[in-house]
């Protein structure tokens, strides 16, 4: 009976432990004190202590409790699944709008991209257009040039061919005299 003492003395302090805890939350310590008071009885319902201890009635009550604490840690999974799946959920739902707010993002920058693409294109085609714009200028101005250049040979000739005809009539009265 020795051996037994403890074993009320925890019962004892789970029974505080259960009065100290809420009713409406079943805490562990409840489960255990329920576990224990089922361990003692066997299935006629009377207390194990009053039998002679054997073997068989305590490998029953080894079987019970272990298949209590299989059921408490089944039912701790379960919850755990069903919490770890609500979760799971949340997180989703968060990675999403997520993934929704940096799609929004990326098209936004994409659509900005393409605004700058388009103005360095006009700024591409208005360069182009400056460079052709210069060269055409460039060849006007070379051809102003040589015009230029031509007038003022062209002038000369002119001078020359005036020149040419004013000796030329002045040759002609010289001989008109001679012949006369």
């Amino acid at each position: 009976m020795s051996s037994y003492y403890p074993r009320t003395k925890d019962l004892t302090r789970t029974r505080k432990s259960v009065t100290d805890s809420p009713p409406s939350s079943p805490s562990y310590t409840d489960k255990n004190y329920r576990h224990e008071r089922l361990s003692r009885y066997d299935s006629t319902g009377e207390n194990a202590t009053d039998k002679p201890m054997g073997r068989t009635s305590s490998y029953t009550r080894r079987e019970t409790r272990l298949a209590a604490l299989n059921k408490q840690e089944q039912d701790s999974t379960a919850k755990d699944y069903k919490k770890m799946y609500t979760e799971a959920l949340q997180e989703n739902e968060r990675l999403k709008s997520r993934l929704h707010d940096s799609k929004q993002e990326l098209v936004k920058i994409r659509s900005q991209l393409e605004k700058v693409a388009q103005r360095q294109d006009r700024m591409s085609e208005r360069s182009t257009v400056l460079e052709t714009e210069k060269r055409e200028k460039q060849a006007l101005e070379k051809r102003v040039t040589d015009m230029e250049e031509e007038i003022k040979v062209l002038t000369e000739l002119k001078s020359d061919n005036q020149r040419l005809k004013d000796e030329n009539g002045a040759l002609i009265r010289v001989i008109s005299k001679l012949s006369k």
